[in-house]
């Protein structure tokens, strides 16, 4: 049976570009099945999913947006539908990859849609905004960004080549049979960064011998974007969050911040979930130059030339302290909140930069003084780094699995 590519954009300013996407993919062996979300003119040829429809199922009708007035009205309305459509095609099995090509409009709309589908289903998007900051577009699913070099208007020696390559990356990933696993074992999600590396190698081996996978997610802001994300998705049985060191960047303004609500996914699912303050000491930023003023005067570290770390202090602690208490209090399952009280990362350990004890203690006291009674707290006498300490998280959290 043949696969399906799913081709989205607006056909009526650029329907001659995707009828050359959609004949070299069919020339690929594969069947296309194309949606159209423009809203001005009529498309070049006609969609298998009409904008008409797309509209409806945002909620709007296409008449109201024909005068080109309320263009951003226009882009929710068709943003929401298409993302309706495409979830719909998928689960009827009638969508095994996805592209879409455009500018900024056409790129937001698309990837809407994009967003929705599991991580794994190829994603191809051809885009003017491909070779700059895509972050917002891609959120926390595999997008892969193609860069127009030239705008998505016409078809030229140059878009000749760029459309011709998105074509042939969706028709190559849809076409490629992947490997299965000889065993499917259940997936455990672990926070880690380069301060907490031994800890989390540690507690991951002592896991998959006890016949886990571990997905290892670096806690650079999408990397704690991305593993709360599969854990809403349902893919992770349970959360060895032993770096939290996001919710620092989200309490100083760093680089690396997954947002206000990270550790909030697994509560919410009610997974086992072992909580640890790790590399809670250090906000990120960018070179030493980039760093704001009012921490100019702070204990940095120069990591390397492109990150430099600030050490927390006693208030930033506290507020770090509070926001990992409401999630513990949050959780719909079993939460343990385990306390290294020799540091909380490689740099925070007796006589390097950022031993603080009292930054430390600022954040366990809060945690304790919030934490709601029934929940358990495990203060051990180790820097988060020591061996015994990752055997203490990852033998609680197996005890957690196994009740």
């Amino acid at each position: 049976m043949k696969k399906t590519v799913v081709i989205v954009g607006a056909l009526d300013t650029k329907g001659k570009e995707f009828l050359f996407v959609k004949d070299l993919i069919e020339k690929e062996g594969l069947n296309t099945l194309v949606v159209d979300f423009g809203v001005m003119g009529q498309p070049d040829f006609k969609p298998d999913v009409s904008r008409e429809e797309v509209a409806r199922q945002g909620g709007s009708h296409l008449a109201d947006f024909n005068s080109g007035q309320h263009k951003d009205v226009a882009m929710k309305s068709m943003a929401a539908g298409l993302k309706a459509v495409v979830s719909q095609l998928y689960a009827d099995g009638k969508l095994d990859g996805i592209i879409g090509m455009g500018g900024s409009g056409g790129t937001s709309i698309a990837t809407t849609a994009m967003r929705e589908l599991p991580v794994g289903v190829p994603k191809v998007m051809v885009s003017t905004m491909g070779g700059g900051d895509v972050s917002a577009f891609a959120g926390s699913k595999d997008i892969i960004f193609i860069p127009s070099i030239v705008d998505v208007a016409g078809i030229n020696s140059i878009s000749q080549a760029i459309y011709s390559n998105g074509a042939g990356a969706i028709a190559g990933m849809v076409k490629l049979e992947k490997p299965k696993s000889a065993v499917v074992k259940p997936l455990i999600a672990a926070s880690m960064f380069g301060n907490t590396t031994k800890c989390v190698d540690q507690a991951r081996g002592i896991l998959e011998a006890a016949g886990y996978e571990v997905l290892v997610f670096h806690a650079t802001g999408i990397g704690g974007k991305t593993m709360e994300s599969l854990i809403n998705d349902g893919y992770i049985v349970a959360s060895l969050d032993i770096t939290t060191t996001e919710l620092a960047d989200e309490v100083c303004g760093g680089v690396f911040s997954a947002g206000p609500d990270r550790c909030m996914a697994a509560a919410k699912k009610g997974i086992p979930t072992i909580l640890v303050p790790g590399c809670v000491d250090m906000a990120n930023f960018g070179g030493i130059e980039t760093v704001p003023e009012k921490f100019k005067g702070r204990n940095l570290y120069e990591w390397n030339p492109n990150v430099t770390l600030l050490r927390t202090n006693v208030e930033e602690n506290k507020k770090m302290g509070a926001m990992l208490a409401a999630a513990a209090n949050a959780s719909k399952g079993p939460v343990v909140v385990i306390l290294p009280l020799k540091g909380v990362s490689m740099l925070d350990s007796q006589g390097e930069r950022f031993w603080d004890p009292q930054a430390d203690g600022a954040c366990y006291d809060t945690l304790r003084q919030n934490l709601k009674p029934g929940i358990q707290i495990i203060e051990a006498d180790n820097n988060i780094n020591d061996p015994e300490f990752a055997d203490l998280c990852a033998n609680t959290l197996l005890k957690l699995l196994h009740q």
